[in-house]
């Protein structure tokens, strides 16, 4: 051991920035402050932010202690110096910077055999600047470690730190209490500190034992720290985590000769008192002689700067007024607190308790107001129950479309009350309901005489649905035909408007062709009569109405059956009038899949065409006995238009065909020639489709066919055949209700008294 002693070398290398330090404090004690900086400031440096009296350039700081310069540390990165110590961070409340202070460090050099070590010092005596003794520690890292740390070189102040360890296993991380680290506090008031390490700290055994060879010393932020065992065990791991600096935190003050506290500085009598700002205040130094500036309370900013000091809006950050009825109004550089109508502020507690006095005398107030008011509030309120009906009559067209109900058709009309509406349906109990869907619901009542009515009420009530009630009540008010759905009137003082039909008793084609009641059967010839009616109804539509209607949504089951199965064509709402400009295109397509025309989907244009193109589909149905559309089996065979369509191109109907419908040679030529007129209804040009009008034509031609004395025998044949058999091969499945009562029709068919089709 004395032999690497005697080989030991001490470098002891010293911080360049302390007697630039010291230079710049002599400059500012013979530099007068300066009273603002100029505007030509930088004020900002490398991502920190720097304030007065801090500055960068000449004339930006208060003195020249407070100079900083912005270097570049390596290609297109600057950072601020205080002359070669770099700046993270400057606190104008708090009084501190936050610095980066270089380590020293003693190591073992195998390749000399001797300790050599690298120990700087801080000389910040004599400038604004001292040690932080909250914030900072002297801390020294290694094993066999003593390291001392001085405040001067007459060494009036003196302390050390110890650290030892022996194994790896005694080491735990983030622990820094003797074993391989060690921290001490320093005193206040330093401005300067030297680090030396004992010569005694030999770590060239410990070394030979995994242990490290390099010791460190630094005065550093305390927070900042956290002790890892790879300290001890890897050469430069400390340095190398740290870059061989770390931080260090200096509390700054104004320590002018001339002003070393706030007593002597606010006397102004040497002129340069720093607090500039109106609403400042002059704060000692906790840490050395001197003093600090403040923003008065309830004001913020910068207090060395004239009015830098500006309001805080305390109503704005958490209001420190009751948070349960109180109100915060912000003051200047202050605060008010209030309470709510009928609450009183409890400073002491604060709280907004109860104003019982105000409680009671409103209470009272009130209830004479509502003595001396409930005479008028009853007379106004029933004015105002008018006046909401007449608004809605209004609003939903009813003095426009009533006046041209009257002066262009001179239809019999009926304007129902909403209490009369409200008596048919009995409150519009659920067990009226006959039907839903998507433009509204359809309630069953009874008017005076005993009159069954169908009610129609809006299922919504937005701008669309608005549109599609007033659009339904004019296409049916111009209508009067034995194959429509006749309209009796409407009511429109309501919120929701309501439509008033004819009661169509014996639900719609739909059900007659796919209804589940296998008990009763309907002969082919009755539903090609109530095709042909409905054809004949649509055909009123497009071409005797004024101007033309097209329906939009034509489909069985919007083919309504009368007390005589009679066909009723029903449900307008998504109905419009034939526009005079062919150009003219809807915004949404509207319809039923299996029946919507491919041409409409495609060119967003309804024509009286669509309704051919759905019309064959119905055809189809009367056929085939099918629906249009089935979601199950193969892809080709969903649709029922397209199976039908591959059919007859490969010249092959029968496949479609249910087995029943077949007969003599009249029988075959009216399956082909209903087959035939459903193909050209079917078209994919609509210019190719016949008009609704030819096609009720060719139904009334294809009945009288079903008339010829052959095939009536054959049809004659085949239903007596039914009769004695109980079966038919030649008829459809219709539901009928418990209460159906008989006709007098040559079919003889049951009546269904229930029907819920019209909001189809």
């Amino acid at each position: 051991m004395p032999k690497a002693k005697d080989r030991m070398k001490v470098v002891s290398i010293h911080l360049a920035a302390a007697v630039v330090a010291v230079l710049l404090l002599l400059a500012a004690k013979r530099t007068p402050a300066i009273a603002v900086p100029s505007p030509q400031c930088q004020w900002q440096c490398g991502g920190v932010d720097i304030a007065f009296p801090f500055g960068i350039g000449d004339n930006c700081s208060l003195s020249a202690g407070f100079n900083l310069s912005c270097q570049e540390v390596q290609s297109g990165v600057y950072r601020p110096f205080q002359g070669n110590i770099e700046v993270l961070n400057i606190s104008l409340i708090n009084g501190t910077v936050r610095e980066l202070n270089p380590v020293s460090t003693y190591c073992y050099d195998s390749s000399s055999g001797s300790m050599e070590s690298s120990t700087w010092y801080f000389d910040a005596s004599g400038t604004p600047y001292r040690f932080s003794d909250v914030q900072n520690k002297f801390t020294v890292i290694g094993c066999q470690t003593l390291a001392y740390i001085t405040d001067n070189t007459d060494k009036s102040y003196q302390s050390g730190c110890v650290s030892t360890c022996q194994n790896v296993s005694d080491l735990t991380d983030g622990s820094c209490s003797g074993m391989g680290c060690c921290q001490t506090n320093i005193p206040k008031k330093m401005g300067f500190y030297n680090v030396s390490f004992d010569p005694a700290s030999d770590t060239s055994q410990i070394s030979r034992l995994g242990l490290g060879s390099c010791s460190y010393a630094v005065l550093m932020e305390a927070e900042e720290f956290s002790f890892s065992t790879t300290y001890i065990t890897n050469t430069t791991a400390f340095n190398d985590t740290n870059s061989g600096r770390v931080p260090v935190v200096m509390d700054w003050a104004i320590r002018d000769d001339g002003a070393p506290s706030c007593e002597l500085a606010t006397r102004n009598e040497t002129g340069t008192y720093a607090c500039r700002s109106g609403n400042s205040k002059c704060v000692e130094s906790p840490n050395g002689p001197g003093y600090l500036c403040n923003c008065s309370g309830g004001y913020e900013g910068n207090p060395y700067l004239p009015d830098g000091c500006h309001d805080v809006d305390e109503c704005k950050k958490n209001s420190p007024c009751p948070s349960v009825g109180g109100v915060c109004h912000n003051t200047v550089g202050a605060y008010r607190c209030s309470c709510r109508a009928g609450r009183r502020l409890n400073k002491q507690n604060n709280t907004c308790d109860p104003d019982t006095t105000l409680i009671t005398g409103v209470t009272i107030g009130f209830l004479v107001l509502v003595i001396f008011s409930s005479f008028g509030y009853m007379i106004l309120q029933k004015r105002k129950l008018n006046q909401v009906k007449q608004d809605h009559f209004r609003q939903h067209g009813g003095m426009i479309l009533f006046e041209r109900m009257r002066s262009e058709n001179g239809l019999a009309f009926t304007v129902f009350s909403e209490a009369e509406l409200v008596k048919a349906t009995d409150s519009y109990d659920k067990s009226r309901i006959i039907g839903k869907g998507g433009h509204g619901t359809v309630y069953k009542g009874i008017v005076k005489g005993n009159v069954p009515i169908a009610i129609k009420r809006c299922a919504l009530i937005d701008d669309r649905q608005k549109k599609e009630f007033g659009q339904e009540m004019l296409i049916l008010s111009q209508i009067n035909h034995k194959n429509i759905v006749k309209l009796e009137g409407c009511c429109l003082e309501v919120e929701v408007p309501m439509l008033v039909y004819e009661f169509v008793p014996n639900g719609t084609l739909y059900e007659l062709i796919h209804g589940k009641n296998q008990a009763l059967q309907i002969p082919f010839s009755t539903l090609l009569r109530i095709a042909h009616e409905a054809a004949e109804g649509l055909s009123f539509l497009h071409s005797y109405a004024s101007p033309p209607i097209i329906h939009g949504d034509v489909k069985s089951a919007n083919i309504l059956l009368d007390g005589n199965y009679m066909a009723k064509v029903s449900d307008f709402g998504a109905s419009i009038l034939a526009p005079s400009d062919k150009e003219q295109y809807v915004t949404m397509v509207q319809g039923t899949c299996g029946y919507l025309d491919p041409e409409y989907m495609q060119t967003c244009q309804l024509t009286e065409k669509s309704d051919v193109y759905s019309f064959g589909v119905i055809l189809l149905e009367v056929l085939t006995g099918q629906e249009p559309l089935k979601l199950d089996g193969p892809e080709t065979q969903r649709s029922l238009s397209s199976k039908f369509l591959s059919a007859m191109k490969e010249n092959n109907l029968d496949v479609i065909l249910p087995s029943h419908v077949n007969g003599g040679q009249g029988s075959n030529e009216l399956i082909r020639g209903l087959a035939e007129l459903a193909k050209q209804c079917l078209d994919m040009c609509g210019c190719n489709r016949p008009s609704m009008k030819e096609v009720a034509d060719e139904l009334g031609r294809l009945r009288k066919l079903s008339l010829h004395p052959w095939v009536q025998i054959d049809a004659e044949m085949i239903e007596s055949q039914s009769l004695l058999s109980g079966t038919t091969t030649a008829s459809f499945e219709i539901e009928v209700g418990t209460t159906g009562y008989p006709t007098q029709e040559a079919e003889n068919l049951p009546m269904n008294p229930r029907s819920s089709y019209y909001a189809r």
